[in-house]
């Protein structure tokens, strides 16, 4: 009874891996990291010289393993497509399996994705675990000609307490000179007016976004519908992806003088 005694001491005081489960939000984290970084400077290269340039967005993938499995299935069966972006909420409960398992089904994509951070991912100790494997939650990268603003716009998930949206860093955007930029997009999880947003400074964003050269449209995610909506009324039209569960997502063509959008069911 006492070697046994003994031997349990031991192995708890060596803490062996393969006999005790790290708890779920240690933020232990395991397999590729930077992955934004990474496949920012893929899309900058593979886009540099396109005239017309293809994506996707999506997002709202927490929980629905099967069907992004099945979306990714889907866009590797495409040759037209130079990208895709993940609006955010990868995970459901900030959880480190969930931003590994999510990661690790969408890097079976041909093409290169990037990901925001959605409120979901914000919870408990989740912005830390999404730094560290998909990087800054405010980035932006040029295809083309145009130039995509990744904001994190989950201001509700930080108590006010964290600059969100950050000005700075929107500032500094608009500030920076970049050879062959001529349009934007912004990209966010939350829009204005949802209840995610810091509705105080709604409008102060929209004037700052405004400011983007050839502002085409925003993009986001977190309402889970398909959407396309003017919510100032100043011509700029916000388009909402719906959840991956219902397994759709949005194609936009970037073309001289415009652009075209769809809905795509698979």
């Amino acid at each position: 009874m006492k070697n046994l005694f003994i031997l349990l001491t031991v192995l708890l005081l060596c803490g062996c891996d393969d006999l005790f489960e790290a708890h779920p939000y240690a933020g232990k984290v395991t397999g590729e990291t930077d992955i934004n970084a990474k496949n920012t400077a893929r899309i900058e290269t593979a886009c540099a010289a396109k005239k017309n340039i293809r994506f996707i967005m999506m997002g709202d993938t927490q929980r629905h393993y099967d069907e992004t499995e099945d979306f990714v299935k889907s866009v590797n069966q495409r040759n037209d497509v130079d990208f895709v972006i993940h609006g955010g909420d990868i995970s459901d409960f900030g959880l480190t399996k969930e931003f590994a398992w999510m990661r690790d089904i969408m890097n079976g994509l041909k093409v290169p994705y990037v990901v925001l951070i959605g409120n979901h991912d914000c919870l408990a100790n989740g912005t830390e675990i999404y730094r560290t494997i998909f990087g800054d939650e405010n980035f932006s990268f040029l295809a083309g000609d145009c130039k995509f603003v990744c904001l994190n716009t989950n201001a509700l998930e930080y108590d006010y307490s964290h600059p969100v949206p950050d000005f700075t860093f929107i500032e500094n955007c608009i500030g920076e000179r970049r050879a062959g930029h001529e349009r934007t997009v912004v990209v966010m999880h939350a829009p204005p007016h949802s209840e995610q947003f810091d509705n105080n400074v709604a409008r102060v964003f929209q004037r700052y976004i405004t400011q983007f050269s050839g502002l085409q449209f925003c993009l986001n995610a977190h309402e889970h519908r398909v959407s396309a909506e003017d919510r100032f009324n100043d011509g700029v039209i916000y388009y909402g992806s719906p959840s991956i569960e219902k397994r759709k997502y949005l194609l936009f063509t970037l073309k001289p003088g415009g652009y075209d959008h769809e809905v795509v069911q698979f």
